[in-house]
Order: C-alpha cells, then sequence, then structure tokens
C-alpha cells in the first residue's frame, strides 16, 4: 500500500536521530584541546616564565612548579595538582625553560562548556527532526483521511441509499484510493440491482394484469350460473331440486365475492387478504354449514343463540376448507355439534377417518404443509392455513385433534 513509504520515511527519522544523539554522546571523550593553541601557549609560559603578564591565555590551564606549588592560573576552578588533572582528564605537559623541566603546565578541558555545546546540538537536532517527524505525520493522515476514510464514508453512504431503494444515483468512480477497484464492482451491483428491480416489476405488474383480466373473465360464466340457477330454482317443483340450485345460487354468490376480493387485490397491491369481521346473530351458521356441506353428510345439529364476531365471507371459506378436507381425506360421515365455553362458540366438526399422525398436527396450519396420508391427493397445503389465518383475523382460533376414530376440527368463534 502507498502507506509504506510514509512508514519507512518515519523510521528511518527515528533511527537518524538515535545515531546522531549516540554519535554526540561518544564524542564528548574525544573532545580535546585544539593542538596548536597548546603549543603557543606552552612556548608563551617558557619564553616569558616569571612574567604572568605575557603569557598567552587562548586557553583555561594552571602553572604549578615541581614542588606542586601554584606558580600562575588563567582563572579560578581550574585543577590545580597532577592528581586533580588526572581525575579530570586534563592535559599535563612539563614545563621546560632553557632546557631544564621547572615545572608543569595543567590545560583544563572546560567540561562544563563543552556539555553546554552537546546540549544546545542534542537541543537543535531534535527540534529539526522532531519538526521533520510532525512534518510526516500531518502528510500521513491527510493521505489517509484521502484514501481510507473517506473513501470508506462514501461506500458507507452509497450502500445505505441502496438499502434504502435509492438505486438511481450512482457512484463516483476514483481509483485514487485504497478502494477504487472497488467503487466500480458497487456500482455494478447497483445498476444490476436496478435492472432486477425494474424487471421485478415489470413481472408484479403483468402478474396483476393477468388477475386482473382472469378475474374480470370469470365474472361473465358465474353470472350465467346464478341466473341459469336462479330460473331452475322457480322451474322446478320437487323440493329435492330446489335445494340444490339454492345451494348453486349460494356458492356463485360466494364466488363472486372471492372474484371481486381477487379483482381488488390485484389492482390495489393488496398484500394480505381482507378480513372485516363484525357482530352477526349465530343462526347464520346453521346456513354456513348446510353450504359447505354440500354432499349433505352431516347429520341434525343445533347452535345455541347468541352473537358472534365474524365475517361471515371469510367464515364460509373456514367451513368449505374443513368440508373439503373431510370429504377428500376422511370421505366418511360428519358430526357436528356446538357450545358455548366460556369466551367461544365452539363448533366441531368430527370425521370418521384414520385421522394424522399426532406429530403432524402442529404443521397442518402452516403455508404448504399437509399430512403423509395426502401424498396421494390433490392440494396445495394451504386449506388449513387460510382456516386458520381467518379465524385469528376474526379474534377466533382453530384446534385439530385425533379421536379415538376419527380426526375433529374445532373452530372457536368469539361471542359478543
Amino acid at each position: 500500500m502507498r502507506k509504506a513509504p510514509f512508514i519507512i520515511l518515519l523510521v528511518l527519522t527515528f533511527i537518524a536521530e538515535a545515531l546522531a544523539c549516540f554519535f554526540i554522546v561518544t564524542r564528548i571523550k574525544d573532545i580535546k584541546t585544539d593542538p596548536v593553541k597548546v603549543n603557543e601557549c606552552m612556548h608563551s609560559v617558557s619564553e616569558n616564565y616569571g612574567d604572568a603578564s605575557k603569557y598567552n591565555t587562548q586557553l583555561d590551564y594552571a602553572v604549578i612548579d615541581n614542588d606542586g606549588k601554584l606558580v600562575y592560573k588563567t582563572r579560578d576552578g581550574l585543577s590545580e595538582s597532577v592528581n586533580e588533572a588526572i581525575k579530570t582528564r586534563g592535559l599535563i605537559l612539563d614545563l621546560e625553560v632553557d632546557g631544564e623541566v621547572v615545572g608543569k603546565v595543567i590545560f583544563d578541558y572546560s567540561t562544563e562548556e563543552q556539555l553546554n555545546g552537546v546540549k544546545t546540538k542534542v537541543i537543535v537536532l531534535y527540534i529539526i527532526i522532531g519538526v521533520l517527524q510532525i512534518a510526516i505525520l500531518i502528510f500521513w493522515y491527510i493521505y489517509i483521511r484521502k484514501s481510507i476514510i473517506e473513501p470508506f464514508k462514501n461506500l458507507n453512504s452509497f450502500a445505505e441509499r441502496v438499502a434504502g431503494g435509492n438505486l438511481d444515483m450512482p457512484l463516483e468512480m476514483d481509483k485514487g484510493h485504497v478502494f477504487g477497484a472497488f467503487t466500480e464492482s458497487f456500482d455494478l451491483m447497483r445498476t444490476e440491482l436496478k435492472k432486477a428491480r425494474i424487471a421485478e416489476k415489470k413481472a408484479s405488474d403483468d402478474k396483476k394484469e393477468m388477475v386482473a383480466k382472469l378475474s374480470h373473465d370469470i365474472k361473465t360464466p358465474v353470472a350465467s350460473i346464478k341466473s341459469t340457477s336462479e330460473i331452475g330454482y322457480e322451474v322446478t317443483k320437487e323440493e329435492r331440486t330446489k335445494e340444490m340450485f339454492s345451494v348453486i345460487n349460494a356458492k356463485t354468490d360466494q364466488i363472486k365475492s372471492l372474484v371481486d376480493n381477487l379483482f381488488t387485490s390485484s389492482v390495489q397491491d393488496i398484500t394480505e387478504i381482507d378480513v372485516n369481521p363484525g357482530m352477526q346473530p349465530s343462526d347464520v351458521i346453521s346456513g354456513l354449514i348446510g353450504n359447505a356441506d354440500y354432499l349433505k353428510r352431516a347429520g341434525a345439529f343445533t347452535i345455541p343463540e347468541c352473537n358472534v364476531f365474524i365475517d361471515k365471507l371469510r367464515l364460509q371459506q373456514v367451513f368449505d376448507n374443513i368440508f373439503m378436507n373431510s370429504y377428500k381425506y376422511a370421505d366418511t360421515p360428519v358430526n357436528v355439534s356446538s357450545e358455548i365455553a366460556g369466551d367461544y362458540l365452539v363448533i366441531r366438526i368430527a370425521d370418521e377417518g384414520p385421522g394424522v399422525k399426532e406429530e403432524e398436527i402442529p404443521l397442518l396450519t402452516e403455508k404448504f404443509k399437509r399430512g403423509s396420508n395426502a401424498n396421494d391427493k390433490d392440494g396445495a397445503g394451504l386449506g388449513l392455513y387460510l382456516t386458520d389465518y381467518f379465524m385469528e383475523k376474526m379474534d377466533g382460533k382453530l384446534g385439530l385433534k385425533n379421536l379415538e376414530k376419527g380426526f375433529e376440527v374445532a373452530v372457536y368463534l368469539r361471542t359478543i
């Protein structure tokens, strides 16, 4: 990545700083008095020994005789004996006058001044390198912000727009940052999602249009069936035939209502089946059960008088689904019983068939789920799912259980 040069440069400055400090510190021990100036001072003292006013004072030094007594010093605070000079690592030279050694000259290193000079150099070096490091860090921060942080924020903002459904605004292409290689892929994803959404909408619109057309077309033969059944009802004299025409007439009304719901859903894009419960007298239930039991397999039954919270159309579908399952899977007589239990009017519909496996009962009200006994029967596994859905919308519930002989469906209608 491009951050590598910045890291390398920063490390190099730290190394240079450490080496420079090490060099300066080690050089402290190697600092020596200037030999030229030392020779000039020695010559001045040797030529003018005894007359201190003529001594060369370019350097700091002290003069002692052979007995170790101080003869001269350029200033206070200097080493005045050989032992002191050895301790301070001073320069000790023999003083000869006319070829005879008369004493020693002790040159002082002025360590304090040397250290002050070293401190000044170290401080200046630290300032220079520190400024350089700060500049590198600032440039590095600007680079990271421009090449990583801001592009990442742009990608995050783009992802939020896409998640929110805005697929029209493209992602700005910039291959000059870390995420540059991904921007084209991200925008390609946006383009493909937009195409998929357009195709999905078109398919949905086509489907709704087809359902609307079919719903409209179904109404015509249903109207013909209804009118024919009404005429047949009026013409026939046999009570059994009149009863059958009455059932046909009721079923055509039900089909018409369902087709109207289907048409409305396709046009208005309603995602849930509309259920509109209200207060109804319980005596309507006998007629609904009679319409559902078109094979007349249910014996006599009575419904307790009360008011129930139902949608007649949806409750008719509930009974239709229950009786249809009984006809299909049991094919036996059906027993209908009812009672008021607490806040519910319970309608129990039981057949004498083989029932279903106990572990499969909870699955029967799920979408597209069927019992293992339904493998050779036509169906999509939606009957009891819709029945349970309608009951829940009517503030009721559905109960399923195996009997000692047969299978029972209990419809719980809330009483008012």
